[in-house]
């Protein structure tokens, strides 16, 4: 069932956007495209296909935690103005 331009309007109105009157064909043409494609995908036959196993069915495969990188604070922080303790200082911005 091809989309007409009144349904394109419609369509339009009910997602609240305008369209130009010149690219409501443009607009139907690639609606259509999308509606043919979607018949093409169902018309493909899926008896025996196995679906795909859902994200939270899988158990997730963690690593070890252990460290990897090494402390390097110091040279961080010795580029802030101020520090205590191994955290930065700031103003106060609120009273």
């Amino acid at each position: 069932m091809p989309i007409t331009e009144k349904e394109v309007r419609k369509i339009a109105q009910l997602a609240r956007i305008s369209i130009d009157d010149k690219d409501i064909c443009s607009y139907e043409d690639q609606l259509n495209k999308i509606l043919a494609f979607v018949d093409e995908m169902k018309a493909v036959e899926t008896e025996g296909i196995i679906p795909l196993a859902h994200p939270s069915e899988e158990t997730q495969k963690l690593r070890s935690d252990k460290v990897s990188e090494k402390n390097q604070r110091e040279s961080y922080q010795s580029v802030a103005p101020t520090t205590e303790n191994g955290l930065y200082l700031v103003p106060q911005v609120i009273e």
